[in-house]
C-alpha cells in the first residue's frame, strides 16, 4: 500500500507526511514541521528540470572553450582548457591526476545530463519498463554530483599554493565560472526532478486495471 494510495503525501522540503483533504480544491495543506506548501507532485517539474538541463547544456560549451585557468610566468601566460589540462598532465606522467579531472569534469557532468534526458523522456511517454532501474539512476545523479565540483577545487587549491610561491601566479579563467555554473544548474535540476513520477505510469495502470475489473 502507497502513500497515495491512502491520500497521503510527503513534504518535499522536510519529508514530513501529511494527509491530503479528501475533496479537490479545498485549499492548500500546509506542512505543520516546516510551513511549506505540500503537493501530491512538485509543480511543473518536468518543465523547470528540462529548462535547467538545456541551460546546463548552453553552459558547458564556453565551460569547455575558454580556459579554466592561466598561469603567470616572467616567460609569459598560458592558458589551459580542461581537455589542455588532462593532456599536460598526461604529458608529464600525472595519469591519476588527469584521470581524476577527466572523470570529474567530462565524464560526471555528462553522465548526469544523460541520465536526467532519459528520465525526463520516459517519464513524459509514461513508460512503465525499469522503473527500479530508473529510480536508481536518479539516485546516481544525487551521489555523482558532488564530484563535478573536484576541478574547481584543484584551481582553487592551485592559485592557494602557487600565490604563495610568489614567482608564478596562477588565475582562474572564465571556464571555471562558467563550469561552476554548469555544477550548480545541474544540481538544482536533480533536485527539481520529481522521482515519485517514474511510478506513475504504474498506478495509472493499476487504477485503469481495478476499473475495468468493476
Amino acid at each position: 500500500m502507497r502513500a497515495i494510495d491512502l491520500g497521503m503525501a510527503s513534504c518535499h522540503t522536510c519529508h514530513e507526511v501529511v494527509r491530503l483533504p479528501k475533496v479537490k480544491g479545498e485549499g492548500s495543506i500546509l506542512c505543520p514541521r516546516c510551513g511549506e506548501e505540500v503537493h501530491l507532485r512538485k509543480p511543473n517539474s518536468i518543465q523547470y528540470t528540462w529548462a535547467l538541463v538545456i541551460a546546463s547544456i548552453i553552459l558547458y560549451i564556453p565551460a569547455n572553450v575558454l580556459p579554466m585557468m592561466e598561469v603567470e610566468t616572467f616567460a609569459g601566460t598560458q592558458a589551459d582548457t580542461i581537455i589542455s589540462g588532462v593532456l599536460y598532465f598526461l604529458e608529464t606522467g600525472s595519469y591519476l591526476i588527469a584521470s581524476v579531472i577527466f572523470i570529474a569534469s567530462i565524464i560526471v557532468p555528462i553522465t548526469k545530463l544523460i541520465i536526467l534526458i532519459y528520465l525526463l523522456i520516459t517519464v513524459q511517454k509514461k513508460s512503465p519498463l525499469r522503473q527500479k532501474q530508473r529510480k536508481k539512476l536518479y539516485v546516481l545523479t544525487e551521489i555523482i554530483g558532488k564530484w563535478s565540483m573536484v576541478d574547481v577545487y584543484v584551481v582553487a587549491i592551485m592559485i592557494a599554493l602557487v600565490h604563495f610561491g610568489g614567482m608564478t601566479e596562477i588565475k582562474a579563467g572564465d571556464g571555471a565560472t562558467y563550469f561552476l555554473l554548469v555544477v550548480i544548474v545541474t544540481m538544482i535540476a536533480a533536485m527539481q526532478f520529481d522521482p515519485k513520477l517514474i511510478w506513475d505510469t504504474e498506478i495509472q495502470e493499476k487504477r485503469k486495471t481495478d476499473a475495468g475489473n468493476a
